[in-house]
């Protein structure tokens, strides 16, 4: 996956524009990055990546580039 791929799969996920996100931004500047959103990432990554995550490593994602690392380091 590329990372432009990754980052259009966070915004789709979290209903943000692409232009909008970088590696950078932090899970506290995209509003549905919340409990529930956290909750439709740790779905979408197993449904679609079969990436299961435990509460410890969902809490270490604290921007969009942890979740590209996370997608690349699966090799999708």
């Amino acid at each position: 996956m590329t990372k432009e791929e990754a980052l259009d799969w966070v915004a789709n996920l979290f209903e943000e524009e692409v232009v909008d996100i970088s590696l950078d931004t932090p899970r506290e500047d995209i509003p549905a990055w919340d409990s529930l959103g956290t909750l439709t990432l740790m779905a979408g990554l197993d449904e679609e990546f079969s990436i299961q995550l435990n509460e410890d490593q969902i809490a270490d994602l604290r921007n969009v580039g942890d979740v590209v690392a996370l997608l690349n380091g699966a090799g999708s």
